[in-house]
C-alpha cells in the first residue's frame, strides 16, 4: 500500500463505466423503439445527438441551463437538425435514461483493480457528474456498488465537477485529508484540474495503447502531483 494515500476517489463515466459503449447501445435500443430506422441512419442520429448533448452539458455545468431543458433540447435539437417529426423529446429522453442502467460494460481491468485496491485496504469513493437516479442505477446494475463506501453525485450536491465545492464536500464527507487523497478520472479539465485546483493529487486515465506511467506537475498547483496512465491496471504501480 502506498502510505501517502488512504482515500481514492474515482470518476464514473469513461473511467469505470464504459460510457461511450453503453450510451451508444442504450441509444440504439431507444432508436429502434421509436422505429427511427425507417427514416434516419442511426450513426448520423447518434453523432448529431452527441454534438448537441456535449454542448448542452457544458452549459449545464456552467449553470447556464436547467436539467429539464438539457434533457429536452438534446433530443429536440437532434430532431430539428435531421427533420424528424412527431416524436416527443421528453418521452425519448425518458426511455433512453431508463435503458442506460441496463448497459453494464465496464472498462477493461476495472473489477480486477478494484479488488486489488480493496485488498490493500484503501477507502474507495466515486465523484460523478450526472443525474442522481441514472448514476445510482448504473453503479448498482454494473456491480460497482459493493466496492465503494460513498457515492457523490453532482446533482445531489448541487455542484458539478470541476467546481471546487464538490471536491471539498466529498473530502469532508469521506473524513479524508487532501494530502492522503487521490482523484482518478478520464477528463483533464473536469476530473484532473478540478482535483488539483482543490489541492488533491490526480490520475489522468486515457484508454490508449500507450500504457506506461508518467508523472507531471500541474502549472496551476505545483504542490499536486498528476499521474498519467493508459490502462486502469496501471494504478497498481501507483497504489
Amino acid at each position: 500500500m502506498n502510505k501517502k494515500y488512504t482515500h481514492i476517489f474515482f470518476d464514473l463515466d469513461n473511467t469505470l463505466w464504459d460510457f461511450e459503449t453503453n450510451s451508444r447501445n442504450a441509444m440504439l435500443v431507444t432508436f429502434h423503439l421509436f422505429n427511427l430506422q425507417a427514416s434516419c441512419d442511426f450513426h448520423l442520429f447518434f453523432e448529431t445527438y452527441t454534438k448537441h448533448n456535449d454542448s448542452l452539458w457544458l452549459s449545464y455545468r456552467n449553470n447556464g441551463l436547467l436539467k429539464k431543458d438539457l434533457t429536452r433540447l438534446r433530443f429536440q435539437n437532434t430532431f430539428d437538425d435531421l427533420e424528424i417529426k412527431g416524436i416527443d423529446a421528453y418521452n425519448m429522453n425518458e426511455l433512453y435514461l431508463n435503458e442506460m442502467p441496463n448497459q453494464k460494460t465496464l472498462n477493461e481491468g476495472v473489477i480486477e483493480i478494484l479488488n486489488y485496491l480493496k485488498k490493500k485496504r484503501y477507502q474507495l469513493f466515486i465523484i460523478t457528474n450526472g443525474f442522481k437516479e441514472v448514476q445510482r442505477e448504473k453503479i448498482e446494475t454494473s456491480g460497482l456498488k459493493p466496492f465503494f463506501e460513498k457515492i457523490f453525485i453532482s446533482e445531489e450536491i448541487k455542484s458539478p465537477k470541476p467546481e471546487r465545492a464538490i471536491f471539498e464536500y466529498s473530502i469532508k464527507s469521506a473524513n479524508a485529508r487532501k494530502s492522503s487523497s487521490i482523484m482518478i478520472g478520464d477528463d483533464w479539465e473536469v476530473d484532473v484540474l478540478g482535483a488539483v485546483n482543490c489541492g488533491i493529487d490526480a490520475v489522468h486515465y486515457q484508454n490508449s495503447p500507450v500504457q506506461n506511467l508518467t508523472k507531471v506537475r500541474n502549472q496551476i498547483n505545483k504542490a499536486c502531483l498528476i499521474y498519467k496512465i493508459g490502462a486502469i491496471s496501471n494504478l497498481s504501480t501507483i497504489l
